[in-house]
């Protein structure tokens, strides 16, 4: 997941987090005031009723005119009156005039109320649950109530509050032992509270809509801006990473606010390039001087060991022409000496072939040829005067077989000479192994000599590298091997035989007898 996608994703989290606070405070903060506006209309309507009642008791009741619907009440001395026209006129008390004015109340669909005690002289006028609760609370000196409740699916706001007797309603309680002050009941008042609920629940619709627009769009500006601002100039950057250093003014095109984070980031980045370049002039100048050093003495060595391979066969050599112009007159002696010059050149001849195969690669001759009995030869050679030395032979190929003879001839006189050298005067056992493994020719060569340090065996293949003294070896042997080896196709190796001794093995495919002609492996 991008850096950019995990940022938004955290800003999304935290601004619904924190809308998700706020639109449940709102909510909250809005159920709780209309609650207090519809408990404080409760209170005025509760004081409206509560005077209106005062001014009928101050007037001694109502008196109207008898009628259906308008009947005496049963419940009050001297209900209903004659006028002095015959009209009957029944009185209306405060309660009366309370009740009738709810059911008007009820008929418009506004709050209503009811006056009630624990002791009602009219049953309409019991209590019920909330009207009982609060009134077994006013006994105990709380002044008024206020509970919301859900009947029949409607939601409604109770509020009562305790109703004390004065001396206006001892008109009509004067047999019911009641005293000024006293508590005779309640009035309670009920406000519908549904359209409030209705608005709340518009307001939360609304501002949710809000709150997830806002957050829709915050995320994308954040998005963009950061695409902008942040993620083009990290793409922009790794870019530039990728290009040094073939590009070097890696990291000067984001430097055009050198001042906010990325651009200080691509000015380090700029100079961290210019550091790195500075090292590397100084690593190739070191480099050159090392190996014009290494070039050197390898030369050096290369000379030296050279100088002695020719210088001991031309002194020979002087001595040979030396004695043959003192004795001209021997031809018998002279033939001998004739002998030993002829190989004199052949070993500067040699030495002189060995130096031109180290950098040039000559055509191989591939041919059909008795790769056991090539193997035979050489070791008789390499091994002609040394009684020290037994050989162990066991050589599985058989049939002739078509490979580079020649390549393969000198491969195995190099690898068995330095067999020979490597078990010294003491000897030991030269042990040759050939056998065929598919299509390839596997040969191994192994002395019980010393073995190879294991410092060396990485080097052992490397041109000029020699562990014998100087006049001894040129450290040509092996590389020319092994550069005839891969030239062939195949492998050669060197490793420790844990009896002792060092192996040399010897891989090269098999060619066809289509492709028994002079080959060129460049």
């Amino acid at each position: 997941m991008q850096l950019k996608t995990k940022f938004i994703i955290f800003i999304a989290l935290v601004i619904c987090c924190s809308f998700g606070v706020t639109f449940y405070r709102t909510s909250s903060f809005q159920e709780d005031l209309v609650v207090q506006q519809a408990t404080r209309q409760a209170k005025m309507l509760f004081h409206q009723i509560r005077i209106t009642r005062q001014w009928v008791a101050d007037h001694n009741g109502l008196f109207l005119v008898k009628s259906p619907g308008v009947e005496e009440n049963p419940f009050l001395e001297e209900g209903q009156i004659q006028d002095e026209a015959g009209n009957w006129l029944v009185k209306r008390n405060p309660a009366m005039v309370t009740r009738e004015l709810s059911t008007y109340a009820a008929r418009e669909g506004m709050g209503q109320f009811n006056v009630t005690s624990l002791q009602p002289l009219n049953p309409d006028n019991t209590p019920d649950d909330f009207e009982r609760r609060s009134l077994e609370s006013f006994t105990r000196g709380e002044a008024e109530t206020v509970e919301l409740e859900k009947v029949s699916g409607k939601r409604r706001l109770r509020y009562m509050a305790p109703l004390k007797v004065d001396s206006h309603c001892l008109n009509c309680h004067r047999d019911h032992h009641y005293e000024i002050g006293d508590v005779r009941g309640g009035m309670s008042v009920s406000i519908p509270m549904d359209w409030a609920y209705a608005e709340i629940k518009t307001n939360n619709r609304l501002l949710l809509n809000i709150g997830l627009a806002t957050i829709v769009i915050v995320s994308l500006v954040i998005y963009l801006l950061f695409d902008l601002l942040v993620a083009k100039r990290l793409k922009a950057l790794a870019r530039e990473m990728d290009l040094y250093p073939q590009r070097r003014d890696a990291g000067g095109s984001l430097l055009e606010d050198p001042d906010d984070e990325i651009g200080s980031l691509a000015g380090h980045f700029h100079t961290l390039c210019q550091r790195l370049d500075q090292s590397q002039q100084e690593l190739d100048a070191t480099r050159e001087q090392v190996f014009q050093s290494e070039k050197m003495a390898a030369l050096g060595r290369l000379v030296a060991g050279i100088s002695h391979e020719i210088n001991n066969p031309l002194g020979g050599m002087q001595n040979c022409i030396q004695t043959m112009k003192r004795s001209m007159d021997k031809p018998e002696l002279l033939t001998r000496y004739l002998t030993l010059l002829g190989q004199g050149v052949e070993r500067i001849k040699g030495t002189v072939q060995q130096l031109l195969n180290i950098g040039r690669k000559e055509p191989l001759e591939v041919q059909r040829g008795d790769v056991d009995g090539m193997i035979r030869e050489c070791l008789e050679l390499t091994c002609m005067g040394r009684r020290t030395v037994a050989v162990d032979l066991r050589l599985e190929v058989g049939p002739p077989l078509v490979v580079g003879m020649e390549a393969l001839r000198q491969v195995v006189m190099n690898l068995a000479g330095n067999a020979v050298q490597a078990m010294g005067k003491e000897g030991g056992t030269l042990r040759v192994s050939s056998h065929l493994s598919g299509h390839m020719l596997r040969i191994e060569v192994a002395d019980s000599g010393p073995g190879i340090t294991p410092e060396h065996l990485d080097k052992i293949f490397e041109p000029f590298f020699t562990t014998k003294e100087v006049g001894e070896g040129t450290g040509l042997g092996l590389s020319v091997s092994y550069s005839l080896v891969e030239r062939m196709g195949g492998e050669l190796t060197a490793q420790n035989d844990p009896d002792g001794g060092a192996v040399f093995t010897l891989n090269v495919p098999i060619a066809d007898d289509a492709e028994t002609s002079t080959e060129s492996q460049i």
